[in-house]
């Protein structure tokens, strides 16, 4: 019954926290597009000046603007939750913020790749599956990384184990509400959204006045479920189960 009573209660925390941020906050909403839009011209741009010899640059390049785009994003959730404001300031001043952490994270990832590509070979045609199973397992156990980055000031690597320990002691509190959101984004955009650093939902593929509704709902969704995140972070990484039953009235 204390479990239930706890999930409850950090539910009803976060919810209600989110709800008034996200009324306060609804331009973070449009960002979606921008960052799309952002992304599209960094593709057409770094495409067009590295060719040739200069393409081994193109993918340094691309993930520093990746890491720029969701460093961003990750300092307009962090003023939402830590001050319930943002401001254009803060956009301007995002885009490096987090970057060298984020791209710290995406250097890692790239080493875990490339050791799985030159191991494959022994895996023959199972390999595929092999890669498909390790990035379910780190979607899982790291899927609190965002919120670690811009809620604890660690370096990159001290990032991945501290996102490992909180899903490990409060799985049940952080995927309960996930599976919730990302279900209503999959029944909304047929999509499943299987990136730790999501930071918008992309156009439909063909467009038309229902599609555009859908995309605006499910971007409201996505924006209101990240702000979520971020309290119900918040909360379960600075308490634990006992001192919220102990003061449970401060919560509510």
């Amino acid at each position: 019954m204390r479990l239930i009573e706890d999930i409850v209660l950090v539910q009803k925390y976060s919810i209600k926290n989110a709800s008034k941020s996200f009324i306060k906050n609804w331009p973070i909403v449009f960002t979606g597009f921008v960052y799309m839009t952002l992304n599209i011209l960094a593709i057409i741009v770094i495409n067009t000046l590295f060719r040739g010899i200069l393409s081994l640059l193109a993918g340094i390049i691309f993930a520093i603007v990746s890491s720029s785009l969701i460093s961003n994003y990750l300092y307009l959730l962090s003023n939402i939750i830590n001050n319930n404001r943002i401001t254009l300031q803060n956009f301007k001043d995002g885009f490096t913020y987090y970057l060298w952490e984020i791209y710290g994270v995406f250097f890692i990832i790239w080493i875990a790749s490339y050791v799985l590509s030159a191991v494959s070979g022994i895996f023959g045609s199972q390999s595929y599956y092999l890669v498909s199973l390790l990035r379910i397992i780190a979607l899982v156990l790291l899927n609190a990384l965002p919120e670690t980055i811009y809620q604890k000031s660690y370096a990159y690597y001290e990032n991945l184990l501290y996102a490992f320990e909180f899903i490990k002691e409060n799985w049940i509190n952080w995927f309960l509400p996930n599976i919730i959101f990302f279900a209503a984004l999959y029944f909304l955009t047929d999509t499943i959204y299987t990136e730790l650093f999501t930071i918008y939902i992309g156009l439909p593929g063909e467009i038309s006045l229902e599609s555009i509704i859908r995309y605006i709902i499910a971007q409201s969704i996505f924006s209101f479920m990240m702000i979520y995140r971020g309290y119900l972070f918040k909360l379960l990484s600075t308490s634990t189960r006992r001192k919220r039953m102990f003061m449970k009235n401060l919560y509510e």
